[in-house]
């Protein structure tokens, strides 16, 4: 058995490096380490905590084209994508940083009494591969400001880049403080069982339901964003080029392998034609390729396990009937190239489920109640779209989903959670509720 994970680039199989996995002793080391931590951490007073945490992001800066180079290669996004991520983490860290810290400051309610926001003590951050330094980040730095120690282990695909970021960020955080560690399936189960007070989580609905039985007998605190599946309802009045746009802009970017990508799109049949032959127009534009390649926009996919699920859900949408209208099931991994699929039924994998990479999936409706029975029909509740004029704003407000947008992306502007509704969420991040999950509300009445 290997004591080591490897990374590999996933558009070149090239192995680029490889980190030591935690073992199950090791792991007990940095649990009693970081309590230590913990302890003389929570009595820095809370402006202090986020002066540090704002100057230990802040000088990522000088690291942004390796971190951003590393993360090209290792999860195979072209490196403009890269770039912007590692811009949004260091540039954007002085920000969360003052919204969380404004968020967990006691607040005095009347009658001699006060709302306090207390850490609750080691937060365990597992996240994911897609977005690996701003999902990571996400939940470390409300984590952090609050008051808690933090372990954080990236995924299994991307090490090397969250390697790097941890080690610049301790550099100026203090001993203990933010720990890594490095596994698969079974290190992340161990670290959910062990002496954590809290898991901020990002990944599958399967791992998150995992987690809820391990963290149960300790009643453990649970942050969870698990996927959706996400529906686009196209009503006859809507601005065909502006959807076909958006269309094909969420489902292929990351490679489709984006938590809030559109998964399934319903389209009035009166205007089905013409916003097919829009979509496929545009997504020809496409072009697949490496990191490296000027020309390319759609990477790999991140391993072979995804590559076939991709084209399984391909597969089965051609043999149940799906009409393909650009690319299809002809496919040679790592790369899925720019694919449109029509008729889609909802005994297809492409509608049940989600599929993660670069494919437009197309179905046509004759009644509105119809489209929006078949966007809820999902145990996922992520986000939602609808492109429309007179009346979409009816139709958002019986979509089933955290975030809901109309003639736009889902995500809202200003301090709002980042929410999922149903299966795709237990507890949120970002906006001021979302800072103070993960601390320990205390009413003091003096």
């Amino acid at each position: 058995m290997t004591d080591t994970l490897k990374s590999i680039n996933p558009a070149t199989g090239e192995l680029l490096g490889e980190v030591k996995i935690t073992t199950s002793n090791e792991l007990t080391t940095i649990v009693a380490s970081a309590r230590l931590a913990f302890k003389t951490w929570r009595q820095v007073p809370l402006n202090e905590r986020a002066d540090i945490i704002a100057r230990a992001f802040s000088a990522l800066e000088p690291k942004h084209q390796e971190l951003a180079s590393l993360m090209s290669q290792e999860m195979g996004k072209d490196k403009r994508r890269s770039m912007g991520e590692v811009s949004g983490v260091i540039y954007g860290a002085p920000y969360s940083v003052q919204d969380v810290a404004m968020a967990v400051k006691p607040v005095d309610v009347g009658g001699n009494t006060q709302m306090q926001y207390l850490p609750l003590g080691i937060c365990a951050v597992i996240s994911p591969w897609n977005y690996p330094l701003a999902m990571a980040s996400n939940l470390i730095i409300p984590s952090l400001v609050a008051g808690n120690a933090v372990i954080f282990k990236p995924s299994e695909e991307t090490p090397l880049v969250a390697n790097e970021m941890v080690a610049a960020l301790n550099e100026y955080l203090p001993p203990g403080l933010l720990q890594i560690v490095h596994g698969a399936k079974d290190l992340g189960q161990k670290l959910v069982e062990s002496d954590v007070n809290l898991i901020a989580f990002t990944g599958s609905m399967l791992a998150g339901k995992d987690i809820m039985k391990r963290a149960a007998s300790g009643l453990k605190r649970l942050i969870m964003e698990l996927g959706g599946n996400d529906p686009m309802i196209v009503m006859a009045n809507a601005n065909i080029n502006a959807a076909a746009r958006f269309a094909v802009a969420s489902s292929f970017e990351n490679a489709g392998q984006m938590c809030i990508s559109t998964e399934r799109i319903y389209v009035d049949e009166r205007i089905a034609d013409a916003f097919e032959k829009r979509v496929t127009e545009i997504a020809s534009q496409y072009m697949v390729g490496p990191w490296n390649d000027a020309n390319a926009n759609i990477g790999p996919l991140i391993n072979v396990t995804q590559f076939n699920k991709v084209k399984s859900h391909i597969d089965d949408a051609v043999a149940k009937g799906a009409h393909v209208l650009l690319g299809g099931p002809a496919q040679q991994a790592p790369y899925i190239t720019p694919t449109v699929i029509a008729n889609i039924k909802p005994d297809m994998l492409l509608e049940q489920e989600e599929t993660f990479g670069p494919v437009v999936a197309i179905a046509r409706y004759q009644a509105i109640d119809e489209a929006i029975s078949r966007a809820n029909d999902s145990v996922y509740g992520l986000g939602a779209v609808v492109f429309g004029a007179q009346g979409a704003d009816i139709v958002a407000q019986q979509l089933e989903a955290g975030m809901v947008a109309i003639n736009q992306g889902v995500g809202g502007g200003g301090n709002t959670p980042w929410v999922g509704a149903k299966q795709s969420g237990f507890g949120y991040r970002g906006s001021v509720e979302g800072h103070r999950q993960f601390t320990q509300v205390r009413v003091l009445s003096k």
